[in-house]
């Protein structure tokens, strides 16, 4: 199976939609199945076909999720993509994680989302890319700022981690202030009066 792929300095961004995971689970054997998604173990497999089972995309709603890959080692290092992505409406949560440790506060996710965010706008035709971040995840919080994106309000008990369910503060970052017009970048250069 090829698998689409986008290439950073570092990374290998491996692509997964529905159509990817439909082509996994019914044609390929567990093994190549575990390699493919980066799983850690046969339990993790249960509960990606579980997922699987229970459906993954519905009408209206769908994924485009990118597994990370060190390029010299070829080892998984984490995920980064659109999930809850409302195809009709162009907007879609983004969602990343680091699996392995030892890649964390090494700019892994700032190199992921300068490959993905313009992949979201430009492939996905996203017009809004949307993010709910725990208001003490300061790695995540320094991200969205790094990226531009807008810090729109907060979502109470909103997230259940742990058991537990947690704040998110919402984000977003449009098209139009990710790649501005012109005329834009002409009035941000006036001078203020």
């Amino acid at each position: 199976m090829l698998f689409e792929e986008l290439h950073t300095q570092r990374l290998l961004l491996r692509k997964f939609t529905p159509a990817t995971y439909k082509h996994l689970f019914e044609n390929e054997t567990d093994e190549f199945i575990i390699q493919s998604l980066a799983l850690k173990d046969y339990s993790m497999l249960l509960q990606e076909k579980e997922k699987y089972m229970l459906g993954l995309s519905t009408f209206n709603k769908s994924f485009v999720i990118f597994k990370l890959f060190d390029k010299q080692s070829h080892l998984p290092i984490g995920n980064c993509g659109f999930h809850t992505w409302y195809v009709t409406h162009a907007r879609a949560e983004i969602g990343y994680d680091i699996m392995d440790n030892s890649w964390k506060g090494k700019g892994v996710m700032t190199e992921a989302l300068q490959a993905i965010i313009p992949y979201g706008f430009d492939q996905l035709q996203l017009n809004r890319i949307e993010a709910f971040i725990g208001p003490n995840n300061t790695p995540s919080l320094k991200l969205m700022h790094k990226f531009g994106f807008q810090q729109e309000g907060l979502l109470r008990a909103h997230y259940c981690k742990n058991g537990i369910l947690e704040d998110s503060l919402v984000f977003s970052l449009l098209k139009n202030e990710y790649y501005p017009t012109n005329d834009e970048i002409n009035r941000s250069l006036l001078p203020l009066i």
